[in-house]
Parts: structure tokens; sequence; C-alpha cells
């Protein structure tokens, strides 16, 4: 009965959402059964493109570090604000979604082409809850029952808290710019006068992944409920 009703559960994670964060879970227990090692998962442009280590290009991505706190910290959040955003405003745009992964993992990949032993999981995090945030600037959050706020704060809170932590913030202000570029570029500028909307999802995504129209009847949940987490959760104004 109890997997039963994990299976369910499970498959009720939009898809997008579930295949991510089961790649982060599924690379995190490798690395742990040292089946794998960190130093196979970074990013390295040397060893991308001289000795074509090509996997890196998506497995620096999928790795946050030993199981742990932060490991766990970081979970949460991913899980929760990509399904958020997947079930509320990409709901029946699954290619739209998966194009900004590419675009934003793009962006970042171009970034630290200079750098190298780094992992991109944290900032992917930080550009998604971004994104998030700046769609729902009237939902207000509690952090840890600490801090109250409204969700446009929520990244450079997710920052501070970092810091406080000890680890390095260059990440997290990489993400927190990438997120800026997307929002910007989707859902500000096309809104400006004389402005046009430069991201396109290509055809072909919209192929593969996009689904025949739901039904209009349907009421899809509050984009802030999905997760059920307490940390970072939001309420809307009014509500």
């Amino acid at each position: 009965m109890a997997y039963q009703s994990l299976r369910l559960e499970y498959l009720q994670i939009p898809p997008v959402s579930r295949a991510y964060t089961t790649a982060c879970v599924l690379t995190t227990a490798a690395v742990q059964l040292e089946l794998i090692t960190p130093f196979q998962l970074y990013f390295n442009p040397e060893l991308i493109f001289k000795h074509f280590q090509i996997w890196r290009l998506i497995t620096n991505f999928l790795f946050f570090g030993p199981v742990g706190f932060n490991f766990l910290f970081n979970m949460i959040f991913l899980y929760r604000y990509c399904r958020m955003l997947e079930e509320g405003s990409f709901r029946g745009r699954t290619a739209d979604f998966v194009f900004m992964f590419l675009f934003g993992g793009f962006l970042m990949t171009s970034d630290r082409m200079s750098k190298s032993k780094e992992l991109l999981t944290q900032a992917f995090t930080i550009m998604l809850v971004y994104v998030w945030s700046r769609r729902n600037p009237y939902v207000r959050m509690n952090f840890f029952g600490l801090l109250n706020f409204q969700a446009p704060f929520l990244p450079w809170v997710l920052m501070g808290f970092s810091l406080l932590l000890g680890n390095s913030i260059i990440v997290d202000l990489l993400g927190i710019a990438v997120g800026h570029i997307y929002f910007f570029l989707e859902d500000v500028f096309p809104n400006q006068p004389g402005g046009i909307r430069i991201l396109k999802t290509p055809s072909i995504l919209k192929a593969i992944f996009d689904t025949p129209d739901e039904d209009p009847n349907y009421n899809p949940l509050p984009e802030e409920r999905p997760g059920g987490f307490a940390w970072g959760e939001g309420q809307r104004l009014g509500g």
C-alpha cells in the first residue's frame, strides 16, 4: 500500500520536474555508492572539448554535493520551484519549459568557459526560483519561520543564507543573472512599446514535448501550493 501511494505521488509530478529531480537523486546515489566520482561530473572545458567528455555539459547540473544538509536543502528547493513553474505558468507548455532549461544551461555554460572544476546545479536552482518569484510578485514568503517577505526577495534571501553557511555566492549570482535575462526577454521586453519576442521555442521541441490542449474547464492548483514544504512557503496577499 505504501509503495503504491509513493508510486502514485511520484507519477503525479509533472514530467520535466520528475525527470530532472530523479536525475539529481540518482547521480548523488551513484557518487555515494562510489560507482562514479565527483571528478567525473564537474564542468571542465578542456576535458569536454579536447578529450570529448561531452557528458560533463549535463552532469555538472545534476550534482549538489555529498548527501547532507546542503544536498537536502537544495533538492527541496529544486523540486518545489521546478514543480511550481511546470504546474503553473508553464502548464501545457512543456516545450517552452524545456527551452528555458536549455537557454539557462547555455548561458551558464558560456559564462563559465574560462573556469573549471565547477558544478552549476545550485545556480540552475536559483534561476528557477528567480523566474518563479518574478512571476508571482505578490506572494508572501516565510523562511524558516524567521523572515517574512514577498516572493521577489526569495533568491536574495537564499543567497544570504548560502553566505551564512560559508558557501561562495558566485554561483547564486550567476543563477540570479541568468534568471533575470530569461525573465526580461520572455516576460518584460515583448510587452514594451516596440518590443519583440526574442526567445522562440524551436518547432522540434514543440513536436516532441507538447501535447494536445487540455480540458479548458480544468482549474489548476494555485502555483504556490505544490511541493508542500514549509521552507520558503508562500501565500498570496489578500489570501
